[in-house]
């Protein structure tokens, strides 16, 4: 049995920016610093800057007034932003700059009177903080069902946006439906899903091609995560999404002569190489990567913390 690693995996510059917002913050203002939600999905990431003196908290009612807090890289509502302020927080952004650039284009559709379609998953952190950033008519969906639901009518204008994090292809196939169901529609196409997340998606769809197996390495509440273990299952390999190197199960293994490896977004190499030593107890004899594209994307953190 080989190991074969997808690349790229594991993080992208918006979690990397995100993670270190929190450690400078701690580094440069002293523990406590305050966190509203994870900073990113992944629990080893949240338990390791805890154990640092991040303390995670639902919401900002939760947070001392005039306290460091950081927002995290998924993205908040202006309602958040302003409860922020009425505490006199010392406020410090992890959102990714690719969600921003999503709620700057839903507020400009929104601004030209169009109604706004946001394709994507109720209840995930970076929707709801999209939908209230945006002052105006907003519709949610999920696929092309919903979009032949929308109470619009057909000659409304109408723009799309798009979570971030979402499959290229079933994201296709919602935009194709927008745009047969309305006359006057205007949006990025798949732009906004993030270079990171296609790159990882096309990485997953090659690693199927060669390995029976297919293990994802991120959390369960990770959309990019399950994207990738969905996509690696249409392509017919027996994906499992593990949290770590300590849910595998050794009975996925059996009759596999190739064990490929990806991560999301928001899971660090770490878990990756545990994975992978893991694997090598269990009769793994070798471990390959997969050519692929390198990442050398960067984002720039707060002037605050850059400047100091």
């Amino acid at each position: 049995m080989r190991v074969v690693l997808a690349q790229p995996r594991g993080f992208c510059a918006g979690v990397v920016r995100a993670v270190d917002i929190v450690e400078q913050a701690l580094e440069r203002f002293g523990p406590p610093v305050y966190v509203r939600h994870e900073i990113v999905h992944n629990r080893h990431v949240v338990e390791d800057l805890r154990a640092r003196g991040a303390v995670f908290v639902k919401e900002v009612d939760e947070i001392p007034e005039g306290a460091v807090a950081v927002f995290s890289a998924h993205g908040v509502a202006r309602k958040v932003e302003g409860e922020a302020a009425l505490r006199r927080l010392d406020v410090l952004d992890a959102t990714c700059p690719l969600v921003t650039k999503v709620h700057n284009e839903g507020r400009r559709y929104a601004a030209q009177g169009r109604a706004v379609i946001l394709v994507g998953h109720a209840g995930h952190p970076e929707v709801i903080g999209t939908m209230g950033q945006i002052d105006g008519e907003v519709h949610l969906v999920a696929d092309a069902a919903e979009v032949e639901a929308l109470p619009i009518p057909r000659d409304r204008p109408v723009s799309f946006i798009t979570q971030t994090t979402l499959s290229v292809d079933d994201t296709k196939q919602v935009i194709a439906a927008i745009r047969a169901r309305f006359d006057d529609v205007t949006g990025p196409d798949t732009r906004d899903i993030c270079y990171a997340t296609q790159n990882r998606q096309t990485a997953v769809r090659e690693l199927a091609r060669i390995a029976e197996v297919v293990l994802v390495v991120g959390a369960a509440n990770s959309s990019n995560s399950n994207r990738l273990r969905e996509i690696a299952a249409e392509c017919g390999a027996r994906a499992h999404l593990i949290a770590d190197a300590a849910a595998l199960d050794p009975a996925w293994l059996d009759g596999a002569r190739a064990v490929g490896v990806t991560a999301g977004a928001s899971a660090p190499e770490r878990l990756v190489e545990e994975l992978v030593a893991r694997l090598a107890t269990l009769g793994a004899t070798s471990v390959e990567a997969l050519p692929g594209i390198v990442e050398d994307v960067t984002f720039r953190l707060p002037a605050r913390l850059a400047a100091e």
